[in-house]
C-alpha cells in the first residue's frame, strides 16, 4: 500500500479548488449570469459582445424614433393651427366679399387678416428641441420673417433641404417638408394669398376680395394636402417603434440564453460549494499546521 508523502499539498490544492468553486457560484447568484468573465465560456462571451452591439444600436434607433416622432407631432399640430388660422381668414374674406361691410369695417377686417399673417409666421417658425421644424436643413435659425420689401410681405430664410433619420437597420425616414414648399409654393402661396386678401380688403372691391378669397382657399387646400405627409410619417414611426420593442425583447432573450443562469441551480451549486469548502477546511485543519492555515485566503 502506497502512502502519499505530500498529503498537505493535495489538501491545500483541494481547498483552493473548493474556494474557487464557491466564489464562482457566489458570483453567479449575485450577478444572475453564468458567464461573468470570458474564460467562463469564450463562445458565449463572443456572442454576448455581438448581442450588446446590436442592443446598443437598437437603443439608438429607439431614441432617434422618439425624437423624430416628437418633431413630426409638433409639425402636424402646428399645421393644424395654421389650418384654423386660414379658416378664419377665409371667413373674413367671405364676409368682406358680400358687399355689406362699410369701408371702415373693411379696413378693420383687413387689419384682422394682417394679424393672421403675423400669427402664421409665428407658427411657421415653430421649433422642437432647438430645431426649427420648417427651415429645411438650415434648422438653427427661424426660417420666416415679416419683410415689407417682399411681394408677400414675408421672407423665407430657410432652404429646400430634406432631413432623413435612420430609424432601423437599413431604413431611414424623411422627417420634414421645407417651409418654402409648405407655405410658398406657386399657386398655393399661403403668405402671398393672405397679403393679396389684405390688399383687396383695403381696396374695398367685392369682386377683388372674392378672387383673393378663392386664392386663399387654394392655399388652404395645399396646406391640408401636404399635412398628410406628417400623418403618414407618424404612422410609419409608430410601426417602427413596435418593431424596435419586439427586437429589444428578442435581444434580451438571446442575451439570457447566452450568459444567463438558472438561479435555483446557481443557489444549489453555491450551497454545495460552501459544504465542500467547509469539509476541505476541516481536513486541512487536521493535516496542515496552524501556521500555514493563517496564510490561506479563506472566504
Amino acid at each position: 500500500m502506497r502512502v502519499n508523502p505530500n498529503i498537505a499539498a493535495d489538501v491545500l490544492a483541494n481547498l483552493w479548488q473548493t474556494q474557487q468553486q464557491e466564489q464562482t457560484a457566489l458570483l453567479q447568484v449575485s450577478s444572475g449570469k453564468r458567464v461573468n468573465v470570458p474564460s467562463d465560456d469564450p463562445a458565449a462571451a463572443a456572442g454576448l459582445v455581438q448581442n450588446l452591439a446590436a442592443t446598443s444600436q437598437n437603443d439608438q434607433f429607439t431614441q432617434n424614433t422618439s425624437v423624430v416622432e416628437g418633431q413630426l407631432q409638433t409639425a402636424d399640430s402646428t399645421l393644424s393651427s395654421v389650418v384654423s388660422a386660414l379658416t378664419q381668414a377665409i371667413s373674413l374674406g367671405v364676409e368682406g366679399a358680400n358687399g355689406t361691410l362699410s369701408a371702415s369695417n373693411e379696413q378693420q377686417v383687413a387689419a384682422q387678416v394682417q394679424g393672421i399673417i403675423g400669427q402664421v409666421v409665428q407658427l411657421a417658425n415653430v421649433s422642437y428641441q432647438g430645431t426649427f421644424v420648417f427651415a429645411g436643413t438650415a434648422s438653427t435659425a427661424p426660417p420666416f420673417a415679416l419683410d415689407s420689401t417682399q411681394p408677400s410681405g414675408v421672407r423665407y430664410d430657410g432652404n429646400s433641404g430634406i432631413n432623413s433619420v435612420d430609424v432601423a437597420p437599413g431604413r431611414s425616414i424623411q422627417v420634414n417638408l421645407p417651409g418654402n414648399q409648405l407655405f410658398q409654393s406657386p399657386g398655393t402661396d399661403v403668405f402671398g394669398s393672405l397679403q393679396q386678401l389684405v390688399t383687396a380688403l383695403q381696396g374695398g372691391n367685392a369682386a377683388t376680395i372674392a378672387t383673393a378669397t378663392t386664392q386663399l382657399r387654394a392655399a388652404f387646400d395645399g396646406i391640408t394636402q401636404q399635412r398628410v405627409f406628417y400623418g403618414n410619417a407618424i404612422n410609419q414611426l409608430d410601426s417602427n417603434q413596435t418593431f424596435l420593442q419586439q427586437e429589444k425583447v428578442s435581444l434580451q432573450s438571446q442575451q439570457n440564453d447566452l450568459v444567463g443562469v438558472d438561479l435555483s441551480v446557481a443557489a444549489t451549486n453555491l450551497s454545495q460549494a460552501e459544504t465542500a469548502q467547509q469539509a476541505a477546511l476541516a481536513a486541512a485543519a487536521k493535516i496542515v499546521p496552524l501556521t500555514l492555515l493563517d496564510y490561506l485566503p479563506i472566504s
